[in-house]
């Protein structure tokens, strides 16, 4: 719909918004040219500019167009803002209103509210050792890093959700809008509980240009472009145009509507406690691109055109046709009436902005980590798995886990939830519907309670978008919440450049920012592995562990719990941690249970163990050392270790578990690491290492390449050899096999070189007859099904 054409602004008003407006914009610029004279008090010189001109100008004017109408009504109706800006590489709009705001000079004393600081901001900006384009964690305000188009509306979605007096005013660019996940995430509305949530009021920056192309929805007509967000289920309101004044009243107009409909939207909500689904507002802010900058250079058409998307004036320092064009671009701005001689924001502009924490860029939920609570969790032991002997017993981790989340969900029923693209069934977790159902607010049919009921307040939010889910998941956190994301291990790679940009976010705010306080982790909890899958070789791809490991030491763990006891006792861990990713590995099938849950507790802190009962070397020097990390490898080590004590009785083997993996890397290399006189004495330094891995073998190497047996370490991993397999045929093409493993070991301990020839005769003839029987009888042998470590 378009926007009413009422003016809710005074003469004087307008006059000043559009001033402190083009403060923003100025700023915007200098930090983009300037590297001297920031305001303009002598004619503009070659040697004013930077050498170097980097930088997005495009989205800034529009941004800073939201900021400012937003600051009018925060002080008039005392709201609660939090502003997520999505266009590409547009930060220049964030800092120069955090800059006005002085909240950035709070942040950064020496970049303070003056000239002085002004030329440091305009300095620091796009240069060697300064701040980012994009709004990265040095930027006071933000909880979206930016390095990536995409989140912003997830993000948003996130910190909204038990955040019922927040308002998430969101910038979302309109090339931004062309990619998957942001796509996706228009869908977010259909998970707000207008009850017991906050509100989030989208803003499409449609100012039609990427970097070199026009956006698809600026070229689309407008009944098409009004029908798809209706569809999307929004109530969309239209501020169009290019003429200063008059889109101050638009959109003026506008918001006040906007926060109308979000208080009349939950007053009505909460008075009858009613979530029904409403039609929440939205706005599509039609600005030209580059709005108030040059209209053309060089001959070339450059506002409204995709080439003010980046540095409209790209030689200003050796045109001084262009230099002089700059210079009145930047004058037009009229700085010598924004900011008095000091190179302060004048007076009567100061009192625009919010004070304290209501001003947008002091927002407590973006630096989440002040809000932060603990979690108030159960006792482990309570939900221990009780077995009588080790690898005796089968039971699926996760199905043990589901009843330790129960639990975190009902004391945590406003600051925990569970996250997972329509697998919490699948991947064993279900139980957990005993405490909560699904997040659902848009139709429901009857028969939908069968099987985890979905309700406006479930704390279980299932999408099928791993991408939207990480994104609900990462503003959630970074507004000071708790949760697990759950999902099959051949789709987390969905994720991968979510994890990424998210991982560089926590690396910078631990490393150098000491003003953003911790913040819950990130826990991804991997199941529906690839050595039980029966969906075939494109379900088959544990390689998300890799892309882990790429990650900075001090924010990312990788925990590979063998059992449910420990499982427990990783999840415990995790979900009390701070300022990580911590990625688990635990398969959603039946599997051997090993240790009680005391043991596991004591196994997990360590990391890595020797376990005695399954060992033969009595505390001597060993013959071998058979090393595992994952559920199915440790089996299968197991199984190896039974078959080598049947067939060679004075074989000293050393059984080692791997729970955490970087537990392998020396302690220079990560917090967890350890030494090399550690590493040694588990896995000695001239003995043969059979490691059978979970994952690909490679990542082993990568991790053990400068430990002093590393020649001697030989691993067993996932080879990307698969199709439809049975678990065991899958585990010998694989070669993580019982009969593998132990042929490796007769072939690298010398003295069974000749006595073992037999045995493995014997071994060769057991994989080919497991073969046959995968494929005659479609699944594995009883002997293998129901293998049990019988000592």
């Amino acid at each position: 719909m378009q926007s009413p054409q009422t003016p809710p602004l005074s003469p004087d008003e307008l006059s000043k918004i559009d001033a402190y407006w083009r403060a923003c914009n100025y700023l915007s610029v200098g930090m983009i040219y300037l590297r001297a004279n920031p305001l303009l008090k002598e004619p503009l010189l070659p040697e004013h500019i930077k050498r170097r001109l980097l930088d997005h100008w495009g989205s800034d004017p529009g941004q800073s167009s939201a900021w400012v109408h937003l600051n009018r009504l925060i002080l008039r109706d005392d709201l609660n803002v939090l502003f997520v800006s999505g266009p590409g590489h547009g930060a220049p709009a964030t800092l120069a209103n955090s800059w006005l705001e002085s909240v950035y000079s709070e942040v950064y004393p020496d970049r303070g509210a003056d000239e002085r600081g002004m030329l440091r901001l305009f300095r620091a900006f796009s240069s060697p050792g300064g701040i980012g384009s994009h709004c990265t964690p040095e930027t006071p305000g933000s909880i979206h890093e930016g390095g990536e188009l995409g989140y912003t509306l997830s993000h948003a979605y996130g910190a909204a959700f038990d955040n019922p007096g927040l308002i998430v005013a969101t910038m979302v660019g309109d090339g931004e809008a062309e990619t998957g996940p942001l796509a996706t995430s228009w869908h977010s509305n259909k998970f707000l509980n207008p009850v017991t949530d906050g509100a989030v009021l989208p803003i499409l920056n449609l100012n039609g240009y990427k970097i070199a192309n026009p956006t698809i929805l600026a070229r689309i007509p407008y009944e098409e472009l009004e029908a798809l967000f209706i569809g999307y289920g929004y109530k969309p309101h239209f501020v169009e145009g290019c003429e200063p004044e008059e889109m101050h009243r638009r959109m003026a107009t506008t918001l006040d509507a906007c926060i109308g409909e979000i208080r009349a939207i939950q007053q009505h909500a909460r008075t009858r406690r009613d979530s029904t689904r409403p039609r929440w507002p939205m706005i599509v802010l039609r600005t030209p691109e580059g709005w108030t900058g040059p209209k053309e250079v060089d001959g070339h058409k450059v506002q409204d055109f995709w080439r003010s998307h980046q540095v409209p004036v790209s030689d200003p320092v050796t045109n001084r046709g262009n230099l002089r064009l700059l210079e009145a671009w930047m004058r037009s701005y009229r700085p010598e009436k924004l900011f008095d001689e000091e190179g302060r924001l004048i007076e009567v502009l100061r009192e625009l902005a919010p004070k304290g924490e209501r001003r947008i860029s002091a927002n407590p939920h973006a630096n989440g980590g002040k809000l932060r609570k603990s979690l108030d969790l159960p006792d482990i032991h309570d939900f221990a798995f009780e077995f009588k002997a080790p690898g005796t017993v089968y039971q699926s981790p996760t199905v043990v886990l589901a009843r330790f989340l129960t639990e975190v969900i009902r004391r945590n029923m406003n600051n925990f939830r569970l996250f997972g693209p329509d697998e919490t069934a699948s991947n064993k977790l279900d139980g957990v519907y005993e405490a909560s159902g699904k997040r659902w607010i848009a139709q429901t049919n009857p028969e939908d309670s069968d099987g985890g009921a979905l309700s406006p307040d479930g704390r279980v939010m299932e999408m099928l978008s791993e991408h939207t889910l990480e994104g609900w998941f990462e503003g959630y956190v970074l507004t000071g919440r708790h949760g697990l994301f759950a999902t099959y291990e051949a789709f987390v790679h969905v994720i991968d450049s979510m994890f990424n940009q998210h991982a560089k976010w926590l690396e910078k705010s631990k490393k150098d920012l000491d003003w953003r306080a911790p913040v819950p982790s990130i826990n991804l909890l991997i199941t529906s592995l690839v050595w039980r899958q029966n969906n075939g070789f494109t379900h088959q791809d544990p390689g998300f562990l890799d892309v882990v490991t790429n990650k900075s030491p001090d924010v990312v763990r990788i925990y590979l719990p063998p059992d449910a006891n420990c499982l427990l006792s990783v999840a415990d861990h995790c979900l009390r941690s701070r300022d990580y990713v911590n990625v688990i590995v635990a398969d959603k099938q039946p599997h051997l249970q090993y240790l009680s849950m005391r043991e596991a507790i004591i196994h997990c802190t360590k990391g890595i163990g020797i376990w005695d009962w399954a060992s033969t070397d009595a505390c001597a020097e060993p013959d071998v050392v058979m090393a595992c990390a994952g559920d199915i490898a440790t089996m299968e080590s197991l199984a190896a270790v039974r078959i080598l004590k049947q067939h060679f009785k004075d074989l000293k083997i050393r059984f080692v578990n791997v729970v955490d993996l970087f537990r392998l890397l020396p302690d220079t290399d990560h917090p967890h690491g350890l030494s090399h006189r550690d590493f040694d004495s588990i896995f000695t330094r001239d003995r043969p290492v059979i490691f059978n891995f979970h994952s690909y073998g490679s990542l082993v190497h990568k991790l053990t390449y400068n430990r002093t047996n590393h020649e001697n370490i030989h691993v067993h991993g996932y080879r990307e050899k698969g199709n439809i397999n049975t678990p065991f045929e899958l585990a010998i093409i694989n070669e993580v096999d019982r009969y593998t493993l132990s042929i490796d070991v007769i072939d690298r301990v010398p003295r069974l070189a000749d006595s073992g020839a037999h045995t493995k005769n014997w071994l060769k003839e057991q994989i080919i007859e497991s073969i046959r029987h995968a494929h005659e009888e479609g699944i594995d042998c009883d002997e293998i099904r129901e293998w049990t470590w019988d000592d």
